[in-house]
C-alpha cells in the first residue's frame, strides 16, 4: 500500500490531491450540473489528457512542443473512422450510389472503401491504433530531431508546423477524410447509442476515470528513475550524457509517451462530443493546450486539470456573456496569469501553503508538508540538485 501511496500518488499530499481531484469531476459535478454542462465538462477533460502529456514533455522533460494537437487528433479519428464505418452500413447507406462506405465518400464519387480504412471496421484494431500510431508518428519526429539534438525553439517550430501540414493534408483529401467538415454523424459504439442521456453519463464517467489513471501513471514515471533522469537532464543535459545516458532515447520516449497521453484524450473527444474535426489538430489549439499547462503549472499533474477547466469555463462563460468582446478577456486573463502568476496555480498553491508556515511557531502541533511536486520544482531551477539526481540515478 505504501509502494501505490508513494509511487502512483505522489505520497500522502498527493494521495489527497487526487482525492479532492476526483471528489470534483466523479461526485460533485455529476451532482451540481445538467447534463448540457456535465457534457461541456467531460469535453474540457478532454483536453486535459493533453495537458497531463505536456507536463511529462514540457514541465519536466524542457521539451516544448506545439504539436501536441497532432496527436490528440490521430486519437480522435481513429476512433472516428471506426464509429462512421459502424455507422456507414449498407442499410443505413441504401439511399447512396455506393452503400456501405461514408457518406462523404460518395459525395466525392469514390466507390469502394479506401485500404486504410478497412482495419478500422475492427474495434481491437482501432483500440491499438489509438495507442500505436501516435507513437509510431512520435518516434519518428522524436528520432529524426533528438539524434541530431534538435531542441528548444527549433524543435518548438517544427512541431508547429507538423501540425500545419497535417491540417492541410486531411482539409485537402475530403474523400478520404471528410475535409474540413471532419467526421460527423457518429451515432454507436458497438450497436451502443452513444447519443442517449444515459450514454452521455456513463461516457464522462470512463473520461474521468482514464484521466485519473493517466495522472496516477504519470506520477509513477515521475517518481522512478526515469523520473530523476528527466529531470536532472532538463537542466543539465551535457551532465547527464558525460554520465553515461543515451540523453536522446529519453527525449523519445518521452515525447512518445506525451503522444499516447493526447491521443487517448482525443479518442475519449470523439466519444464524448461525437465528431471529429481537422480544427482540433491544427496550431491553435496545440497553443491553447500548451496555455492550459502554463495556466495550471507545468510542473503539477493535478494542476493542469485545474488550468484546463479554467481556461475553458472562461471561454464559455465570456463567450455567452460578452460575445463580442470574450476574446479580449481571454487574452487578459492569459497575460496576467504570465506577468503575476508565471508558476500557474500549482504556484498559487505552493505560495499559500508555505506563507502559513509561520503558524508552526504558535502551534508546533500542525504539520504542513511541503508537496513532491514543490520540490521538484525547487529542485529543476538549482544545478547542484540537478547533478545529485544524475549521480543518484546512476548509483
Amino acid at each position: 500500500m505504501n509502494f501505490f501511496i508513494e509511487r502512483f500518488l505522489g505520497g500522502k499530499q498527493g494521495a489527497v490531491a487526487i482525492g479532492i481531484l476526483a471528489l470534483l469531476i466523479l461526485v460533485i459535478f455529476p451532482l451540481a450540473l445538467d447534463l448540457f454542462r456535465l457534457n461541456l465538462v467531460g469535453k474540457y477533460l478532454t483536453f486535459a489528457f493533453a495537458a497531463v502529456g505536456l507536463v511529462l514533455l514540457w514541465g519536466y522533460g524542457g521539451i516544448l512542443s506545439l504539436g501536441q494537437g497532432v496527436f490528440f487528433g490521430l486519437g480522435g479519428y481513429a476512433m472516428a473512422m471506426f464509429l462512421k464505418l459502424e455507422a456507414s452500413d449498407p442499410e443505413s447507406t441504401a439511399i447512396q450510389t455506393t452503400p456501405g462506405i461514408p457518406d462523404f465518400m460518395d459525395w466525392n464519387q469514390l466507390y469502394e472503401l479506401p485500404w486504410f480504412w478497412v482495419p478500422f471496421e475492427s474495434f481491437t484494431f482501432t483500440l491499438l491504433a489509438i495507442l500505436v500510431l501516435p507513437a509510431l508518428f512520435a518516434y519518428i519526429i522524436g528520432v529524426a530531431m533528438f539524434k541530431r539534438r534538435v531542441g528548444g525553439v527549433y524543435f518548438a517550430i517544427i512541431t508547429q508546423v507538423i501540425a500545419v501540414i497535417l491540417t492541410v493534408l486531411i482539409v485537402g483529401q475530403q474523400g478520404f477524410t471528410g475535409g474540413i467538415n471532419g467526421i460527423t454523424d457518429l451515432r454507436t459504439l458497438n450497436g451502443w447509442d452513444i447519443r442517449t442521456d444515459s450514454a452521455k453519463y456513463i461516457l464522462y464517467f470512463i473520461n474521468a476515470l482514464l484521466l485519473l489513471a493517466v495522472i496516477m501513471i504519470s506520477r509513477f514515471v515521475l517518481t522512478s528513475k526515469f523520473g530523476r533522469l528527466l529531470l536532472a537532464m532538463k537542466d543539465k543535459e551535457d551532465r547527464v550524457r558525460f554520465s553515461g545516458y543515451d540523453v536522446s532515447n529519453f527525449k523519445i520516449f518521452i515525447f512518445c509517451l506525451s503522444a499516447v497521453i493526447s491521443a487517448i484524450g482525443g479518442a475519449m473527444f470523439t466519444l464524448q462530443v461525437g465528431f471529429m474535426s481537422p480544427s482540433l489538430l491544427g496550431v491553435v489549439p496545440s497553443i491553447e493546450m500548451v496555455i492550459f499547462a502554463a495556466v495550471g503549472g507545468r510542473m503539477s499533474l493535478i494542476g493542469v486539470v485545474y488550468g484546463t477547466l479554467l481556461i475553458n469555463f472562461g471561454k464559455t462563460g465570456f463567450s455567452e456573456t460578452f460575445p463580442e468582446l470574450w476574446l479580449f478577456f481571454m487574452g487578459g486573463l492569459f497575460i496576467a496569469v504570465v506577468m503575476f502568476f508565471p508558476n500557474g496555480l500549482a504556484g498559487i498553491y505552493n505560495k499559500y501553503v508555505s506563507k502559513l508556515a509561520f503558524l508552526q511557531r504558535y502551534l508546533p502541533a500542525i504539520k504542513l508538508p511541503k508537496s513532491k511536486a514543490d520540490t521538484q520544482s525547487n529542485a529543476s531551477s538549482s544545478a547542484s540538485t540537478s547533478d545529485n539526481a544524475a549521480e543518484g540515478a546512476k548509483s
